[in-house]
């Protein structure tokens, strides 16, 4: 029972240090990096079981994700990191 009260309390500070994370359909998700000069974009691939595409940036101090079977469009001018996997609390 503690390791669980262990867990929680780690996945509770974790998003005390994340902020604020706003998860979006990927159409949506697009549209916020349009806005953008030059996006900066984490993607990651994840699911447990088909694979799914994952994509964070950040906009005006709020996180925005969102997951997708396919690949999404972006701009051109984006630059990307590309992690293993994003994990989101």
């Amino acid at each position: 029972m503690a390791g669980g009260a262990a867990a929680a309390a780690a996945v509770a500070q974790a998003i005390k240090a994340s902020g604020a994370i706003v998860k979006l359909e990927p159409r949506e998700f697009s549209k916020i990096l349009d806005r953008i000069d030059t996006p900066l974009v984490v993607t990651g691939k994840g699911g447990m079981f088909y694979s799914k595409y994952q994509y964070l940036t950040s906009y005006k101090g709020l996180f925005f994700f969102t997951l997708s079977s396919e690949p999404i469009s972006y701009p051109t001018k984006t630059e990307f990191i590309n992690a293993r996997h994003i994990w989101i609390p």
